[in-house]
């Protein structure tokens, strides 16, 4: 009886778990893609123009932050007015993928 009690505490534990790990929350950081990250290799152009074209080649939108590059799952066209840009994106972490509820530009 005992041992029920404990895999059914333990079970909801990692239930609960589970679903805090996927609330949404707010990353803040800099919309680019996932090719270039935090260096664009774009020479001559600016980190929004160098962004739009490697999405127009195939590259994901990304956001980098604190060093971490993650990719953007959402509104892609949302995604393209921001590029360059400080912003601060509401959405759900899993991994190294963010999927975006929302997108603002970050306050300064």
């Amino acid at each position: 009886m005992q041992t029920k009690v404990v895999t059914t505490i333990a079970t909801l534990t990692l239930g609960a778990a589970t679903l805090f790990a996927q609330a949404a929350q707010t990353v803040t950081g800099t919309v680019t893609d996932v090719m270039c990250g935090a260096h664009h290799m774009m020479k001559d152009a600016t980190p929004a123009q160098c962004t739009r074209e490697c999405v127009k080649k195939g590259s994901d939108f990304a956001l980098v932050s604190k060093g971490k590059v993650y990719t953007l799952k959402g509104d892609k066209a949302q995604f393209d007015q921001f590029a360059g840009q400080n912003v601060a994106i509401k959405g759900t972490v899993s991994g190294s993928a963010v999927t975006v509820e929302s997108i603002a530009a970050a306050k300064q």
